[in-house]
């Protein structure tokens, strides 16, 4: 990549996206280079204006960072809204890259792409081995599909399209809405609120028995860069043409009983914690096999506690 060439980050007011806009600013991209749009700016669901971007814009690179996301909550309450604008985002902008003669482009996908039951830890030959977890089906599809796309560009095409599947990602930018928000946003606002009102209890969806995995959003944006800029014959040693995502994991994973009791120690709350095994746990584990990334040379730097220092400080200033 050449010290002129353009990169446009798809979705850099989001989580990942702005993780990934200060990771190449810290690498010293310069500022000029990096094409960004707001969702008002720029419609990703609205083909024309896309493909009117990209031939205005000429970008030399793309991350594909934008996405319609949200915690159980949200893909139970609006599965319509995850499938359809999640393949309509997609689609337009890595069909519009091909178009325009993008050479290379990075989709970031997610851990709910593999099966509700996949051998632990979740390799990416699991992927289309199993049924889906049903809470989040339909955007585990888009994003599914997301992935065959960048492989049929490839395969077809030429393209150096590649994708990572980052495992549960937690940080600044996240989001804490009290209904919509991941896990870690929700306790993190939820335990709190209950220091802040001297509650004697919080109440956790499910049984606390599910493990998950959590990676720190700059580790998750240090990944992205990472695998973005391997060469292409390093990154052919790693994929095959119908096999072509990389894991990006933090190495290690705790049950959602632990991490309570984690997000309590943080946030300073001192009462009980209990459970509403009414609710529902989603997959029993989700743990990503990340052996792959971590031969090439990247592993990740935060810990699950560290970050969630970080991530309070930055929900306690808001």
């Amino acid at each position: 990549m050449s010290a002129s060439s353009k990169i446009y980050v798809a979705g850099h007011r989001g989580m990942v996206g702005s993780a990934i806009v200060r990771t190449l600013l810290a690498q010293g991209v310069s500022p000029e280079r990096i094409v960004t749009r707001t969702h008002a700016e720029l419609n990703l669901i609205d083909q024309s204006a896309v493909h009117e971007f990209f031939a205005r814009e000429k970008p030399d690179q793309v991350y594909l960072a934008a996405a319609k996301v949200g915690g159980i909550h949200a893909n139970n309450t609006y599965p319509a809204e995850f499938i359809y604008q999640n393949l309509m985002l997609q689609a337009n902008v890595i069909h519009a890259a091909h178009l325009h003669g993008v050479q290379k482009l990075l989709f970031l996908g997610s851990s709910c792409i593999y099966p509700k039951l996949a051998p632990q830890p979740m390799a990416e030959d699991a992927l289309l081995t199993g049924p889906l977890e049903p809470t989040n089906e339909p955007y585990a599809v888009a994003k599914i599909a997301g992935i065959k796309l960048c492989e049929s560009y490839n395969r077809q095409y030429g393209r150096d399209y590649r994708s990572v599947m980052p495992t549960n990602l937690y940080g600044p930018g996240d989001n804490y809405h009290p209904e919509n928000s991941h896990v870690i946003p929700a306790l993190l606002r939820r335990f709190h609120e209950a220091k802040l009102a001297n509650a004697p209890e919080v109440v956790i969806w499910g049984t606390g028995t599910p493990r998950r995995e959590f990676l720190y959003v700059d580790d998750m944006a240090a990944a992205s860069v990472f695998v973005m800029n391997l060469a292409p014959d390093v990154y052919a040693t790693q994929v095959q043409p119908q096999l072509s995502h990389i894991n990006v994991g933090y190495g290690a994973d705790v049950t959602i009983a632990e991490l309570a009791a984690m997000v309590a120690r943080v946030t300073g709350y001192l009462g009980r914690i209990t459970f509403d095994a009414s609710k529902p746990d989603g997959a029993p584990r989700k743990w990503m096999d990340s052996s792959r990334l971590n031969s090439l040379g990247w592993r990740a730097v935060v810990s699950l506690e560290q970050g969630l220092v970080y991530a309070y400080r930055e929900m306690a200033a808001t």
